[in-house]
């Protein structure tokens, strides 16, 4: 992409998701991923019926009379966007690529999180990790992930959920909220390394994927190319048995990620590139409130 293209896609994305999380997700947003952990506040003095295991023992031994611990709930949350970049988010049958959705989807969460002046950070992945941003707050570094996301290139094409879901257990070490937006095009088992990240993290999944991607179209002979192994081949597809072979595939592919998904106690959301995000997002958001 040109960086002219860039800039203008950038503030595209910026003028729209901004209008949403400011006028529409806001609240939402806010009541369904809201800070789960207590923070110290302030002590004031012990008073009749306060649970003893608040007492503050240093204040209470300078003052020679018991004060206690006050805690609030945290507000301020780190809010980590997972990106997957990899090669089959370049297919898009109607308007737009899974990959354009991608961005715009992960920019309204971005605005959305520092609407509620919480930090954001993106880890890019493929079937390697590609880049990690660590959590910021502010506008101008909303603006430099979302022109990473419109803007990069990444070195490999394939998709290792269970390598970027490891690499987030580890790489954030204070309990977040993570996105992980994917097509989840992925043949291996990710559901261990799901239940890992969940419990130490507020894990959430969004699936973008495409309806032409549901089922083969019946067109004769064709020459397909998988975009991540870069294989190709001829089939027919207008033979049954051709069709029955990618639905079994397709359905196959649905069914692990929705248990994986259910085990793992994730919530999750499944947008299509034809529909509207905005109404997904905040089904999403209202389901958790």
């Amino acid at each position: 992409m040109e960086p002219t293209d860039l800039i203008k896609k950038v503030r595209h994305i910026e003028i729209k998701a901004r209008g949403l999380s400011r006028n529409i997700f806001a609240g939402e947003y806010h009541s369904a991923f809201k800070g789960r952990g207590m923070a110290f506040s302030e002590v004031r003095e012990y008073r009749y019926g306060d649970d003893m295991r608040d007492i503050d023992w240093n204040v209470t031994a300078r003052y020679n009379r018991p004060y206690i611990k006050i805690f609030e709930e945290e507000r301020e949350l780190t809010v980590m966007l997972m990106v997957d970049v990899s090669e089959s988010l370049g297919f898009g049958s109607r308007s737009r690529l899974k990959r354009d959705m991608v961005a715009e989807i992960a920019a309204t969460l971005a605005f959305s999180a520092i609407q509620n002046n919480d930090k954001i950070g993106v880890i890019f992945f493929t079937d390697k990790m590609e880049k990690f941003i660590p959590p910021q707050k502010g506008r101008k570094h909303i603006l430099f992930i979302i022109r990473e996301i419109l803007g990069f290139t990444p070195e490999s094409n394939g998709t290792d959920l269970n390598m970027a879901l490891r690499y987030m257990t580890n790489a954030i070490k204070k309990r977040c909220t993570a996105f992980l937006i994917s097509d989840f095009i992925d043949p291996d088992d990710y559901q261990k390394a799901m239940q890992i990240a969940n419990r130490k993290h507020d894990l959430v999944a969004i699936q973008v994927y495409d309806r032409l991607s549901t089922a083969l179209q019946p067109v004769g002979l064709m020459k397909v190319l998988d975009p991540e192994t870069g294989r190709e081949q001829w089939i027919n597809s207008s033979s049954k048995r051709v069709q029955e072979q990618y639905r079994d595939w397709w359905c196959g592919l649905q069914e692990k990620m929705t248990l994986s998904f259910r085990q793992s106690g994730v919530d999750s959301v499944s947008i299509s590139t034809e529909s509207d995000y905005v109404k997904s997002l905040l089904q999403l958001f209202q389901q958790r409130r």
